[in-house]
């Protein structure tokens, strides 16, 4: 499985969007790692992410240092921009990246989006129309209403309608420098715009907004408008965009004239409405940036309507509630994963009657190799693969629980707190672990992930620890995960709203020397009434 990393800066609210990444990497069986930065380390998108980092604010001097130093030390292999403040900055130093590709227009491009004056004039350029622009409230000569806001501004922030010279006189001493346009009665449209890495368009996905709050859409329908579809063409053959950029019109009820009035060189907000529909622009990006060449796709489902809604995550737990039940991960979290590496090497030494066979497929394992491949090449048994790997998977394996988990687990139950077990892996060998440690007379309730339907359900999917919550009825706040791999493991339970802790067994796999605590440490009484 071919692993890439995606960062998104400012990634904010944009949780939709790294879904539509995530689903788009799930159907293209890519091994998909999203960081996110931003500034606070409160935003809501940062729990949907692998990783996340605290970057400083997009004006100081230090942000595109520590953007590369991420890049570089992730591994980074495609950043995306999220808002519009930092477009300019990174479009500058697209080039300063190293291996890393920065999904971004080119800067004299960033600068048209960046002024209204700028913008209107480039729609006029293209041949498009564009509402007249002033600059001074004493020369605006176009009748009421009017709309006034901010030159660079964005999100509707400080933007208004005014109905008279007074109030128009009063909007422009709050915003200062601003721009206004007379006001177009209309239909309002946003077109979805991906393009390749050489500016050709992928998709152009026009659709009405139905419902706006603060600028960004609530609800909308999907319009395959032709004649909005030919003027973005125009507009894309001039602006030579790269990635995603979303254009803002309005169709004078009167004339159908289409007014233009923004564009916006990223994704937009409602951007992954449009990948509903059919426009699956994160999956043509992933592959892109993989080099694969892109098949058009016009099943775009014309007039379909979307409607979004709020949802909470807790970014921080405060006074943890009461614990009813505890989920446990099973690999290196109950019992050493590497005891069952070995128990399964040595198996494979039986099998073959070779006497070394456990210790030098030890050896390839710690040297990070296939260890299988490796020896097998090395004695001549190259056929002998899929057999070993069938007495690896089916063995019955040597292993044992860590110290305190049988405690631990008695104490739970004599607290009458129910006992679950969620854990990754193909159905024979972890049922075969689950039965050499006995667990399955410990606790109340065990899935494994791929017993759903394939590898697909393996965390960070979320339906597992949702059928264990709805098999017990107790609120997902009051339920714990344990597990050893912050990455994977905790991504599901904290979306979710559940308690989480990090075990560190000090032999395992994602043992680290400063993370977590022992599962002998464990003292879920400390979480009860």
């Amino acid at each position: 499985m071919k692993e890439i990393k995606v960062l998104f800066t400012g990634i904010g609210r944009r949780i939709e969007l790294i879904s539509a990444f995530r689903q788009a990497a799930l159907f293209l069986n890519i091994d998909l790692k999203i960081v996110g930065a931003d500034m606070t380390g409160t935003a809501p998108a940062l729990v949907f992410c692998d990783y996340s980092k605290r970057v400083c604010s997009m004006k100081d001097s230090d942000y595109i240092p520590e953007l590369q130093k991420i890049c570089a030390e992730e591994h980074i292999d495609l950043l995306i921009p999220t808002i519009d403040t930092d477009l300019l900055l990174l479009s500058q130093n697209a080039a300063c990246f190293g291996s890393t590709k920065v999904l971004i227009s080119t800067p004299d491009k960033i600068a048209i989006c960046r002024d209204k004056n700028n913008t209107a004039k480039f729609f006029e350029t293209c041949g498009c129309c564009a509402p007249k622009t002033f600059n001074n409230w004493k020369e605006y000569k176009g009748g009421y209403p009017c709309f006034i806001k901010p030159k660079d501004g964005s999100s509707s922030i400080n933007a208004f309608k005014v109905n008279t010279i007074d109030e128009l006189r009063l909007y422009a001493e709050l915003i200062k420098d601003y721009v206004i346009q007379q006001y177009i009665d209309g239909i309002e449209y946003t077109v979805d715009i991906l393009c390749d890495f050489d500016s050709n368009p992928i998709y152009i996905t026009p659709r009405v907004r139905l419902q706006v709050r603060s600028g960004e859409v609530l609800k909308t329908q999907i319009s395959m408008d032709k004649q909005i579809i030919n003027e973005c063409k125009q507009i894309i053959d001039k602006f030579r965009p790269v990635g995603p950029i979303t254009i803002q019109l309005i169709r004078q009820r009167e004339t159908g004239i289409d007014y233009f009035i923004e564009i916006n060189p990223r994704f937009g907000g409602g951007a992954p409405l449009s990948m509903n529909a059919g426009a699956r622009s994160a999956e043509a990006i992933l592959k892109l940036i993989q080099g694969e060449k892109l098949i058009k796709n016009d099943e775009i489902c014309d007039g379909a309507i979307y409607s979004r809604f709020d949802n909470s995550v807790c970014i921080h737990n405060g006074i943890p509630q009461t614990v009813r039940g505890v989920i446990f991960d099973l690999d290196d979290t109950l019992y050493n994963e590497k005891d069952y590496i070995k128990s399964g090497f040595s198996a494979i030494q039986e099998w073959l009657c070779r006497k070394d066979t456990a210790t030098r497929l030890w050896k390839h394992f710690e040297n990070k190799l296939p260890a299988i491949d490796a020896y097998l090449s090395e004695i001549g048994l190259s056929e002998q693969k899929e057999n070993c790997l069938k007495v690896y998977r089916e063995h019955i394996p040597t292993i044992k629980l860590l110290d305190g988990v049988v405690e631990l687990l008695a104490d739970l139950r004599s607290k009458h707190i129910r006992i679950g077990i969620i854990t990754d892996g193909r159905p024979n060998g972890q049922r075969n672990k689950i039965a050499a440690l006995r667990l399955d007379e410990m606790v109340d309730d065990i899935i494994i992930t791929d017993e759903l339907g394939g590898e697909q359900f393996r965390k960070p999917c979320d339906i597992a620890f949702r059928i264990m919550q709805r098999r017990w009825k107790i609120p997902f706040e009051q339920i714990m995960y344990v597990g050893d791999n912050a990455i994977k493991d905790f991504q599901a339970p904290q979306q979710l709203g559940m308690q989480v802790c990090l075990i560190n067994n000090g032999n395992g796999l994602y043992s680290t020397d400063d993370n977590g605590i022992k599962i002998s440490q464990l003292q879920i009484g400390n979480y009860l009434e």
